[in-house]
């Protein structure tokens, strides 16, 4: 297990080769760690983290706090972000094709230009959250997702206000 996250979340430090990265690469260290040491979902946070454009493909991410952090461009195909705390984080511009967003608390996030291509929202909750211009979101699994207050492509949504 250890080998496989040093080896998803590694890649994300060497992205950028000679070029200036966007991440910060402090931030890419500390969500290996607690990964590698099984700790996400224990408290284990990475609030307000800059992870732009860093390469996550398959980060097991799940029940972490991740709240405001910033993910602008980043690839998250095929994460388990499942019931994480992705409050006001940003997420524009992010590959989340086939990431796994199960009960995620995406309330007020930034998903405008995001690819949702097979992306997996079981009842996450998007109170809030911005989709405009989200990429392939009618392959997007949202079955019992909160909308309320949701910028979707088509206009605000408020399906799941109570």
């Amino acid at each position: 297990m250890k080998t496989v996250v040093g080896l998803i979340l590694g890649v994300a430090l060497l992205v950028g080769g000679g070029a200036a990265q966007a991440f910060d690469e402090k931030h890419v260290k500390k969500l290996k760690a607690a990964q590698g040491a099984n700790l996400l979902g224990t408290g284990v946070w990475c609030e307000g983290c800059d992870l732009s454009e860093a390469v996550l493909e398959g980060a097991k991410l799940r029940k972490a706090n991740l709240e405001g952090a910033n993910f602008e461009k980043a690839i998250l195909r095929r994460a388990d972000l499942s019931e994480a705390n992705l409050t006001k984080a940003n997420l524009s511009g992010a590959n989340l094709g086939g990431a796994e967003l199960m009960e995620a608390n995406l309330t007020n996030a930034n998903l405008s230009g995001a690819q949702l291509y097979g992306a997996i929202l079981w009842e996450a909750n998007l109170t809030g959250a911005d989709l405009t211009d989200a990429k392939n979101l009618k392959k997007a699994e949202l079955d019992g997702a909160i909308l309320c207050k949701t910028k979707m492509p088509w206009g605000e949504d408020n399906s799941g206000c109570k």
